[in-house]
């Protein structure tokens, strides 16, 4: 815990920061972490929240610049896959920025992508700024819920993993069930 509060703001701005340069880091867990700490008055949530958010931007922004500056190559080795990702964010690519920072995979290679294809700066940043709003609120909200009902969490711990099982499993069964009656 003390390490956390002496090194929290730091590496939480650092980890979503990384995250956005296209390096994975578990900036979720950190940002939920950090908001159930704040929850319980061990940082300030104004705090969380505004390191949060200006990380979030700044990285995505850093890895943008990357893909403008060094994207280009990469998006001519890959040939046809590049140009199908080139024509991807100028026909429908741009919508996708606001949502792409909820995908694990692409939050990490949005800002990257977008500047390697040549998506201007300006409709990205607009786009990426409104996703790092909605992600940062989302995840400080389900952290400082989280914080505040932790006594309750652990109760149902038990319970809620055994139905997580059974969907899971259920849902494993379904797929296999449907995947071998296609392929009769």
């Amino acid at each position: 815990m003390q390490h956390f509060e002496r090194y929290g703001y730091p590496a939480l701005a650092l980890l979503v920061l990384l995250e956005g340069l296209g390096i994975p880091t578990p900036a979720v867990s950190v940002v939920i972490a950090a908001a159930a700490l704040a929850a319980h008055g061990h940082m300030s949530l104004t705090a969380v929240v505004a390191i949060t958010l200006v990380a979030a931007a700044a990285g995505d922004n850093l890895g943008y610049l990357v893909g403008r500056r060094a994207g280009r190559p990469l998006m001519r080795r890959l040939g046809k896959r590049g140009e199908k990702a080139e024509r991807f964010v100028a026909t429908r690519g741009r919508n996708i920025i606001v949502v792409a920072r909820f995908i694990d995979g692409l939050r990490q290679t949005n800002g990257l992508l977008a500047g390697a294809t040549g998506l201007p700066w300006a409709q990205y940043a607009i786009r990426d700024g409104i996703g790092a709003v909605l992600w940062t609120a989302l995840w400080v909200t389900v952290g400082a819920v989280a914080g505040n009902n932790l006594g309750r969490i652990e109760r149902y711990r038990l319970p809620v993993a055994i139905g997580i099982g059974v969907v899971v499993v259920g849902f494993l069964i379904w797929y296999l069930v449907k995947r071998r009656a296609r392929k009769s």
